[in-house]
């Protein structure tokens, strides 16, 4: 993987938004990229927005993402898309919670890893160390159904195809 490539996560406080964050970093990690992450919560307590920006690749010098460089936004309520649009940069990729069904999710509160599993349909990093994050920043219960979750938003992204 060469240059770097800028994700940006947002969302409302309580979705997971953060932990989708932590889990797309660590598996950077274990890929042995340089990875850079920043934080906005904002009254993300009162499901308030909340943004992050996970930067990775051979070297990285910042943590935030430049407004209009982003390579990929993955929206996790619908209400952030059009707030968070202008941090994409012509042509990237959006990844909004409309790409996912709720109806065909193991469970709700799975969202984000559905969509880090769209995501990855894109990047490429290896899809064994994402889901090797995915273990490791959750509890053994749940690994089963953030799995599944995953490999619907794979599945769901290649066939749809996404939004820019």
């Amino acid at each position: 993987m060469s240059g770097v490539t800028n994700v940006v996560l947002a969302g409302l406080g309580g979705q997971g938004v953060i932990k989708a964050s932590d889990i797309l970093a660590d598996a950077a990690l274990r890929a042995g990229l340089d990875v850079k992450k920043a934080e906005i919560h904002g009254m993300s307590q009162r499901g308030g927005s909340v943004t992050s920006d996970v930067r990775f690749g051979t070297k990285v010098l910042s943590p935030m993402v430049p407004q209009g460089e982003a390579d990929f936004l993955v929206v996790l309520a619908p209400s952030e898309v059009e707030v968070n649009r202008a941090v994409l940069r012509p042509g990237g990729v959006l990844l909004s919670p409309e790409l996912i069904p709720e109806a065909d999710l193991p469970n709700k509160r799975s969202l984000n890893v559905a969509l880090l599993g769209a995501l990855s349909h894109h990047l490429d990093l290896p899809v064994e160390v994402l889901l090797e994050a995915v273990k490791a920043a959750l509890p053994e219960k749940l690994h089963a159904v953030n799995s599944a979750a995953f490999e619907l938003g794979r599945k769901l992204a290649a066939a749809q195809g996404t939004i820019t």
